[in-house]
């Protein structure tokens, strides 16, 4: 064992972390919650870090390494954390790249090369070099979040490999920092090293060159002849036969290395054009066997990439909101597996032409008419979303069984591929279990994921002796038994069954040339635990449920402890798709801050802590909760965008709830928790209710008293709020009648958009009838002001109320505010389940998508040249905003432009709160308020959340309207 590994440094030490904060520039992340949340990666495993270091520059990590070699300390350099074997969870100090470290520091055009920091995302590396029409194109599915250090340290591949080859193949050259203090760029060394070359680096490299011309022989007879091939290190590049090929580039063997001999501070990377045109065929097949012979005629067509989609993954991607549609388009009739064959190009015709032939090939297969074609770029984007979220869609599955991820990249020749995979069925099933299958069936690499349950010690001995058989397969067929995702934990521990006893010394001999303290990473590649040691699980064999917490919603879907709200936590794979930086929601907090407490991923791990002790007792209520949970902003993208449903925001809930209690409610957040019961009494004297805006020093009192930030405007009480009985006796309508729910928000505040409601429905055939109320009691409410302020009973109070109100008819209930109507499909049915909730539900909608189902008719008119419309959070995790979209459409000679943006920042009273206001503006700056900037003069900005519409006033000065107010504007006619 080396010695750095019996370092008795404890996790959390004051005396590390002391040092690190004076000699170093980076953020130092010792608390009991940022050590759990570092603890987990994507894999099985969760090992407790003894601290976290946020470097913000190369020279924050030399002095780190300096520092803990000093200490006697291991170091972790860890990217996006979502990896899948262990490699990223260690006892050590967490090096996190992703937040700083993440330049391009340079691109040669002309030469196809670009230089990058460790941190950066695959995904923000290729849209800066978008303009030059280059791309870098290893592409895992986790492009959107993976960094180029992190695929370095795996050797990843994607499902272009087959194509461009490995991480190891367009790695140029790597810029790394070695546990001893040198700093030498690893590249192409003649063999001659010159004066250049410090003296501890040349005795280095002299060591690793003969250790590959001693074992060259080993090597050639044990190295599997497969591409994917990344387990132990590169030996291959340090033979001479590889140097006199010109494949004896040094920065191979830091590639697949996993952070075990280096840190890499720079990558040099190959670069390619860009091939502007694709186009899909998607293969349906009737057995997967069928599927799994048909790949080696496939990729004689030269596509880009053949995917595999099995049956359980088409199955599970249907129950799942965001992606069934896009399912039930790629399949014809019931298939049992889908292969996905893309060709990219530069000409449509040529594209074409590659769909007839690979139509012509599966009827030569006995598969006529069994492609379909997928042209369309946004049914491209769509299926490939479906694919790149293979994984989580797998885990998607609810209950204690889930896919495990231990021979998951295992790959065979092509040839092999049926047997292989027949074979490995049938072990599955002598052992009780079935498998998923999804990913690269052109190179013979299928992710395949035996569904266990690593909580049952019977399963876990299940999983061992599956790896043993899988393993002994592959071996049968001379493939590898890691084929991208590393080693880690998991398979490390196979290689000398795999390799022989030799190659794995020479494997021991690279690390301890590197790093004979074993500084870096240490029992990862080599000298590896046991991969079934429960000790290092994330579910240990002590792992179980706070018995004294009580969840106060509904969380039955999940059967477990808690009720079940456990088991939904668990639901959070660690896959890390939140960390991602499109045009979605999720997660606009991370994007704001880049920690990971403040990320889904972070949030829910936080939480899982908390209800299995591992925070203490009373977790839930805990201040490392409430920090963690502190700039969720509730808005739901997570419900919708994350593959395995974690919803945070009910979730908040919960801990709100729990912390309620122990610690009661604070003055601000009950004010606002209730402004339904108080907002009647206020609107009879708007002049008053509005004194803060216009009484000298009254928001600089309310600052320091109550805590809403002095910068801000608090929305104003209108003068002539809404009424439901204000127009009286109105003539029935011809399509009929239908519920108008007035929001405290837009009733007291903007009761224009209410009014503006009522004409648009009158214009459209119906009549706005208000909610039957009890006589004499304050209008209906949704109860979600007191569901933010954690006050679970009273918003359950409002629910019934409003439910018993609404239950009387089956007329539509519909209503213009996204939070509150959203609410009465949502949340109602978590705090009164049954199915007066659930019918409830069917019938609550937004305006805009009663009129978009009804295919109602306005009589229109020109009001603007286009309109600018922002969708609100709650709109898009219920798919409701297309319809928002679609309503405007029918305003003449008006382009409506959808703002491609994340939530605004403001989310109900969050950005009104002193101590996140930046962070409120931070959210809103991201894309949101430049597009409003940009937007033209003459362009209608809209934007169907009060909240959303009051962020965009104060951020950009621009007047924000509902979609119903516009529609009002168009109408024909005199209102």
């Amino acid at each position: 064992m080396n010695a750095i590994t019996r370092s008795r440094i404890a996790p959390g030490d004051s005396r590390l972390a002391s040092r690190l904060k004076r000699e170093t520039q980076g953020e130092v992340l010792f608390g009991a919650g940022d050590r759990g949340r570092y603890a987990t990666d994507a894999s099985i495993y969760q090992v407790e870090p003894l601290g976290v270091l946020i470097p913000r520059t190369v020279e924050d990590v030399a002095a780190a390494m300096a520092i803990c070699r000093e200490e006697g300390v291991p170091v972790l350099p860890r990217g996006g954390g979502t990896s899948q074997c262990g490699q990223t969870v260690n006892r050590a100090l967490v090096l996190d790249c992703s937040k700083h470290l993440r330049n391009v520091t340079s691109v040669d055009k002309a030469g196809m090369r670009a230089t990058v920091q460790p941190g950066i995302a695959l995904g923000a590396l290729n849209d800066a070099l978008k303009k030059d029409g280059l791309f870098f194109p290893v592409d895992p599915s986790t492009w959107a979040r993976c960094t180029i250090g992190g695929m370095a340290a795996n050797n990843s591949c994607g499902s272009k490999s087959i194509r461009y080859g490995l991480m190891a193949d367009n790695v140029m050259a790597i810029d790394a920092l070695l546990p001893g203090g040198e700093h030498f760029t690893f590249g192409e060394l003649p063999d001659n090293l010159g004066e250049g070359v410090p003296g501890s680096v040349a005795e280095l490299v002299t060591r690793l060159r003969a250790l590959g011309a001693a074992e060259a022989a080993e090597i050639a007879a044990r190295f599997p002849k497969v591409l994917r091939r990344v387990g132990g290190y590169d030996l291959e590049s340090l033979t001479p036969e590889a140097r006199a090929q010109g494949r004896g580039n040094l920065a191979r063997i830091l590639v697949g290395s996993e952070g075990t001999l280096a840190f890499s501070a720079g990558l040099d990377l190959k670069l390619w054009p860009i091939k502007p045109r694709k186009a899909l065929g998607i293969c349906q097949f009737p057995t997967f066997r069928a599927a799994m012979a048909a790949s080696q005629h496939l990729v004689t067509l030269d596509p880009e990439a053949v995917e595999l989609v099995d049956r359980t993954m088409i199955d599970l991607g249907r129950s799942i909101d965001i992606y069934r549609p896009t399912i039930d388009r790629m399949v014809i009739g019931e298939p049992d597996s889908l292969l996905i064959v893309e060709f990219h190009g530069h000409e449509d015709a040529a594209l074409a032409r590659d769909l007839k032939r690979l139509d012509e090939m599966m009827a030569d297969l006995g598969y006529p008419g069994a492609v379909v074609e997928c042209i369309d770029p946004a049914f491209q984007a769509a299926v490939a979303e479906v694919r790149e979220a293979g994984l989580n869609i797998m885990m998607s599955m609810k209950g204690d069984g889930k896919p495990v991820s231990f021979i998951e990249d295992t790959a065979v020749p092509l040839e092999d591929l049926a047997d292989y995979t027949e074979r490995l069925n049938e072990v599955f099933e002598r052992h009780g279990t079935k498998g998923t299958w999804y990913a690269h069936a052109s190179v013979g690499c299928l992710h395949v994921r035996p569904v266990l349950n690593m909580k049952d010690g019977e399963d876990v001995r299940r999983m061992r002796q599956i790896a043993e058989e899988c393993f002994a397969l592959v071996r049968e067929y001379k493939g590898s038994h890691s084929g991208e995702h590393g080693d880690g934990i998991v398979r490390s521990e196979f290689h000398e069954e795999m390799y022989g006893p030799r190659i794995v010394r020479a494997f021991e001999a690279v690390k301890d040339a590197f790093d004979p303290a074993g500084l870096m990473n240490p029992g990862r590649v080599v000298r590896a635990p046991a991969m079934d040691d429960r000790s290092l699980f994330r579910y240990a064999p002590d792992y179980a449920a706070d018995p004294a917490v009580t969840p106060v919603l509904d969380w039955s879907a999940w059967p477990g402890p808690q009720g079940g709200f456990l088991a939904a936590v668990e639901m959070c794979n660690n896959n890390g798709t939140c960390r991602k930086f499109d045009a979605n929601v999720m997660c606009p907090s991370f994007r704001a801050t880049r920690n990971e407490r403040d990320l889904t991923r972070g949030r829910a791990n936080t939480l899982r802590l908390a209800l299995t002790g591992q925070l203490g007792p009373d977790a839930l209520a805990s201040d490392e909760v409430a920090e963690a949970l502190s700039l969720c902003v509730s808005c739901k993208g997570c419900k919708r965008e994350c593959p395995t449903g974690v919803d945070m925001a009910k979730m908040k809930i919960e801990a709100q709830y729990a912390r309620a209690k122990k610690h009661g409610v604070s003055a601000k957040d009950r004010l606002i928790a209730t402004l339904p019961q108080w907002a009647p009494l206020a609107s009879r004297a708007p002049f008053l209710a509005n004194a803060r805006e216009w009484v000298p020093g009254a928001r600089a009192i309310g600052e320091r008293v109550l805590g809403f930030s002095k910068e801000r405007a608090l929305p104003r009480f209108a003068a002539r709020p809404f009424r439901d009985d204000e127009a009286g006796a109105e003539a029935p309508a011809p399509r009929g009648d239908v519920i108008l729910f007035g929001d405290t928000f837009n009733r007291y505040f903007e009761p224009e958009n209410l009014r503006a409601a009522r004409r648009v429905l009158r214009a459209a055939g119906y009549r706005a009838v208000a909610p039957r109320a009890a006589a004499g009691t304050r209008p209906l409410c949704c109860g979600r002001t007191y569901l933010a302020a954690g006050m679970v009973d009273e918003a359950r109070a409002e629910a019934r109320r409003t439910m018993d109100a609404l239950s009387g008819s089956d007329l539509p209930v519909l209503g213009l505010e996204p939070s509150c109507l959203l609410t009465l499909r949502d949340e109602f049915k978590s705090l009164l389940p049954g199915e007066a909730a659930d019918r409830l539900a069917d019938r609550a909608l937004l305006l805009s998508e009663f009129l978009v189902r009804e295919k109602a008719e306005l009589p229109l008119r020109a009001v603007a040249p286009a309109a600018h419309i922002h969708g609100h959070c709650h709109q898009k995790a219920f798919g409701a905003f297309p319809a928002a979209v679609k309503a405007l459409r029918g305003v003449p000679g008006m382009e409506v432009k959808p703002v491609t943006s994340s939530c605004c920042g403001m989310a109900g009273a969050f950005g009104y709160d002193a101590r996140r206001v930046e962070a409120s503006k931070a959210m809103g700056e991201l894309s949101l308020a430049p597009a409003v900037r940009a937007a033209p003069e003459g362009d209608v900005i809209v934007a169907d959340g009060t909240s959303c519409r009051h962020q965009i006033a104060d951020l950009t000065g621009r007047k924000a309207l509902h979609s119903v107010r516009l529609l009002d504007m168009a109408l024909e006619g005199e209102r």
